[in-house]
């Protein structure tokens, strides 16, 4: 499956805390369930007004449908070509 960047601009999401975390996770994860196996969100990176999404899903078309159910916005998705670990400079 692809893999891909969503960066989401949500104004002052880094000041979210315990509960207000959790329900924003919780309306990530139904609308991933409504949508099925071919989406799942890895993590997000949360700073200063914006969320940096993991995702991996059959198609780009399913981010889309994702920020439509969840509410969450998709300012700019990346397709990820390959991925870079320092573990490869070891031969």
């Amino acid at each position: 499956m692809p893999k891909y960047i969503i960066e989401r601009e949500v104004p002052e999401v880094e000041k979210l805390k315990g509960r207000d975390r959790q329900a924003t996770a919780l309306k990530s994860v139904r609308a991933l369930r409504e949508i099925g196996p071919e989406i799942q969100w890895l993590h997000s990176y949360v700073s200063n007004n914006k969320t940096h999404c993991v995702y991996v899903a059959d198609n780009e078309e399913l981010i889309h449908e994702h920020s439509e159910r969840s509410g969450f916005p998709a300012n700019k998705i990346t397709e990820v070509e390959w991925l870079l670990e320092p573990v490869m400079a070891e031969e």
